[in-house]
């Protein structure tokens, strides 16, 4: 049809045309300067493609697995709260969408939809991401997650103290929105938010969970575990050793702690550190097919998208989010042609041109 959005820019202008002010501003915002969040996308833009020719390309496979699921394609849904925001329908929007592109869902603890409601609606594979509330709140989400099918907790591990977005204070903003995970349970919202739900940024702080914890997280479940936010290879290095099956490279779309290089600029340290022992995804700044290839070639094995899935409900609620991803596997598949690759997973080395002092950081030795 004419004038239908034909990438996700045009998707991310026309939602901020549908959406109030303060709303886009929700979504939109990162963390105080907003440096990490812009970062996320230049330090993508600084790889460039060694492309192949006059090769056979008429074999192409773009499926993956994660931890075992198949995904049609190697993006899947990130966990962001408060879908409602966009679109009545909220989660069970997306985790529709999610399953027509046959692809991953991750649901946020701070879903406007209960996680069984999700599970009911879905279609492809669910992990529950998990904000740590104190012991109590976390025993009930993770047995609750494991009882409603979702195949893996992805604990959040980049949200120390809330941060607040800077444009979310000057207006004000609240998300008024239930979190249905927490329904008829009557517990203060401060006791049972995330990190940007309340005004102020007034949420109750549990006692964090640290590296002894994991033990006591993993007790509660068969499920495997994946840690989203670790960022450096030191932690990376802990997480492997300690048997996490995955680790999510995130800058929580720079929306927690500014100041930090992209996360793409973190992929390459953090593969090397865990030496093969747990997949390795990526989120934060995915607006290409040619991202998500950049990424595989460092080996990551899938990425996410988080701000586009608002993108999307905005503009056209479940359709919007499954055309968007049905836009980003068009682009993998093209770009994987221009390249020469018939297989993502066996991509061929020196895929990339990655300018010297790229992503440059400390690391231990």
């Amino acid at each position: 049809m004419a004038n239908e959005p034909i990438n996700l820019y045009d998707y991310e202008a026309r939602a901020q045309l549908a959406l109030p002010h303060d709303t886009w501003d929700f979504i939109d915002a990162g963390a105080m300067d907003e440096f990490t969040t812009k970062r996320n996308r230049s330090a993508f833009d600084q790889l460039t493609l060694r492309p192949r020719f006059m090769r056979s390309v008429e074999e192409r496979k773009i499926s993956t697995t994660m931890l075992g699921e198949d995904l049609s394609f190697p993006v899947f849904v990130c966990p962001a709260g408060s879908h409602g925001v966009a679109h009545p329908d909220a989660e069970v929007a997306t985790a529709r969408a999610a399953g027509r592109s046959n692809t991953l869902m991750m649901l946020s603890t701070a879903s406007n939809c209960s996680m069984e409601e999700v599970a009911e609606a879905a279609t492809g594979p669910l992990w529950f991401q998990l904000y740590h509330r104190g012991a109590a709140l976390t025993e009930m989400l993770v047995h609750r997650a494991e009882e409603a099918g979702f195949k893996a907790i992805v604990l959040t591990v980049d949200t120390p103290v809330p941060s607040p977005k800077e444009r979310d204070l000057r207006n004000q903003f609240e998300r008024k929105l239930e979190l249905g995970n927490f329904r008829d349970l009557g517990l203060a919202r401060n006791e049972i938010s995330g990190t940007d739900d309340t005004p102020g940024w007034d949420v109750s702080r549990a006692d964090p969970l640290t590296w002894k914890d994991l033990e006591w997280l993993r007790g509660l479940t068969s499920l495997p575990l994946v840690l989203k936010g670790v960022r450096i290879a030191e932690d990376a290095k802990i997480a492997a050793d300690m048997g996490v099956e995955g680790i999510l490279v995130s800058t929580h779309g720079g929306r927690q702690l500014d100041q930090t290089m992209g996360a793409i600029e973190m992929i390459p340290e953090i593969v090397d550190a865990v030496k093969g022992h747990c997949e390795v995804y990526l989120d934060s700044g995915v607006r290409r097919g040619s991202d998500v290839l950049k990424a595989l070639s460092m080996g990551v094995k899938a990425v996410g998208i988080g701000r586009p899935l608002f993108w999307g409900l905005a503009t056209d609620g479940e359709d919007g989010v499954h055309n968007i991803l049905e836009l980003l596997r068009e682009e993998v598949g093209r770009v994987m042609d221009f390249c020469g690759q018939s297989d993502v997973a066996n991509l061929d080395s020196g895929l990339l041109n990655i300018p010297n002092n790229w992503g440059r950081g400390t690391v231990s030795a």
